[in-house]
């Protein structure tokens, strides 16, 4: 084999020559230590995720009001509010692990249904009142209301009640209602992303979500982490575990 030297010469040495050689038992030593670090962060991994379960399940049954005062206080007195039947829900969102949490407000209104009022929906377009509304707002506002709304509905195609056809397209419709900023006529009622901060320190959800950013677990999470990890073999067990993390100390 000809390589070719610094000095541009060739020469008859093996292409390898210099090279640090890696014998097989050292081979088989990296091997099976990725393998080893492989299994362990898959066991942490898994670990972390059984403690987020647990936090999403106490915020969504024990502490919803108490996180919802953090997020906005006005909304959490609507949801306290048993007149207008509001359900908090949380999920996992994000691409990467570990997850965040997202949550979202429901309005149940018991098969009766419910009329959402805006300008977008009560103003035709062909009318005094829309002139008014362009007078009012300037035309230059006015005019990227009417470009924002053809650019959503040659993204979504359906946006209004005109649109829908079939259920698919009516949930299509009401959650790109949901996601509508207001000032566009929409409920702006997407999935919001909660942070460390609106989770009270006083409880152990609060050291869970810490853990689950900084990889760090507290001592007090620690006392607490066998019992967090066993698996619920019964609701009474599962109802224990939920009081662990939304309980304060």
């Amino acid at each position: 084999q000809l390589t070719k030297s610094a000095g541009a010469h060739w020469t008859n040495a093996p292409f390898w020559a210099g090279a640090d050689l890696v014998s097989p038992a050292r081979a088989d030593e990296e091997l099976a230590a990725k393998i080893l670090q492989r299994a362990w962060w898959s066991h942490i991994n898994r670990r972390l995720f059984r403690l987020l379960t647990h936090t999403i399940r106490a915020a969504e049954h024990c502490i919803t009001y108490e996180i919802m005062r953090r997020v906005s206080p006005l909304e959490a007195e609507l949801i306290k509010d048993p007149s207008m039947q509001c359900k908090v829900r949380f999920r996992f969102a994000g691409h990467e692990f570990p997850p965040f949490i997202v949550f979202k407000i429901f309005h149940h209104t018991g098969g009766q249904g419910s009329k959402y009022i805006s300008g977008k929906r009560t103003i035709s377009p062909a009318s005094e009142a829309a002139a008014d509304a362009c007078k009012l707002m300037g035309h230059r506002k006015y005019y990227d209301q009417m470009i924002w709304d053809e650019l959503q509905y040659q993204n979504h195609k359906i946006i209004d009640e005109i649109d829908v056809a079939t259920v698919k397209d009516y949930m299509q419709y009401i959650s790109n209602l949901d996601e509508t900023p207001a000032y566009f006529g929409g409920r702006d009622n997407c999935w919001r992303k909660l942070s460390l901060e609106n989770f009270p320190r006083t409880i152990i959800m609060y050291d869970i979500m810490d853990y689950a950013q900084s990889g760090t677990l507290s001592n007090r999470l620690k006392e607490k982490l066998t019992f967090l990890l066993l698996k619920p073999q019964n609701e009474e067990l599962r109802h224990d575990q939920l009081m662990t993390v939304s309980r304060a100390r």
